[in-house]
């Protein structure tokens, strides 16, 4: 079964919905024939590579509140992280541009390292005092090399702005067909979809139901034909 997660490094609802998938994830019992990928979702598409401001700043601007109202929230947002057991500054965190995070997530993917950096990428943007927009490209070197990618190969995808920027244009497009307006957004094996930072007991029931409702595999009969079994091998009488 394949699990599909359009999300945004700098979504903190997306960094608080994978940590309680993952805890449903882990107590499903059929969890090693679970496929997870992860998918790009930009929140701030429009925003300039290099236009970075502080999240309070930007939460004000965005959706018309006080300093106050959006301080209130990051606050409520840590309480929700800590609960999952994660770390989160609810002070001091800045915000920008993601299109070359979801880029290098796409080379992670090739390399079979994807849930590794975007772990990395979310817990750098929420947890640490170091930022991941403002320390510039070596920043994203630095996190990737930890999840086990090329030094150089990820300087070279960062150098083509065209590296895998149809990949991330085509989530993006994939969202829109699918109804996503807004992420975190689960889709399992392409038949049910789970909106939001929902509870783990949320995730396990659409994981179970998802499993159950897989269609049996259908058998293409094209008459006798050999082949191996527990008993050993069919040898032509011919």
């Amino acid at each position: 079964m394949r699990v599909e997660i359009w999300s945004d490094i700098a979504c903190p609802w997306c960094y608080v919905g994978k940590a309680r998938f993952e805890k449903a994830l882990a107590a499903f019992p059929h969890r090693e024939q679970v496929e997870v990928v992860h998918r790009s979702f930009e929140l701030d598409p429009g925003r300039a590579k290099g236009d970075i401001q502080p999240v309070l700043a930007m939460l004000t601007k965005k959706y018309g509140m006080s300093e106050a109202q959006a301080q209130a929230g990051e606050e409520n947002l840590g309480a929700q992280a800590a609960a999952e057991g994660l770390e989160y500054r609810t002070r001091g965190r800045d915000h920008g541009n993601t299109f070359d995070m979801h880029r290098l997530l796409h080379l992670a993917r090739e390399h079979g390292v994807q849930d590794e950096l975007i772990g990395l990428f979310y817990r750098a943007n929420f947890a640490e005092e170091r930022s991941v927009f403002s320390e510039g490209e070596e920043r994203l070197v630095e996190l990737a090399v930890a999840a086990g990618l090329d030094a150089d190969t990820v300087r070279a995808v960062l150098a083509d702005p065209g590296a895998y920027a149809d990949e991330v244009r085509a989530d993006e497009r994939e969202a829109a067909e699918l109804g996503a307006n807004g992420v975190p957004f689960f889709v399992l094996d392409r038949k049910y979809g789970v909106s939001g930072a929902q509870p783990a007991e949320v995730f396990a029931q659409a994981l179970t139901q998802a499993w159950g409702e897989r269609p049996p595999l259908k058998l293409v009969d094209g008459g006798d034909a050999q082949a191996c079994g527990p008993d050993g091998c069919a040898v032509p009488q011919h």
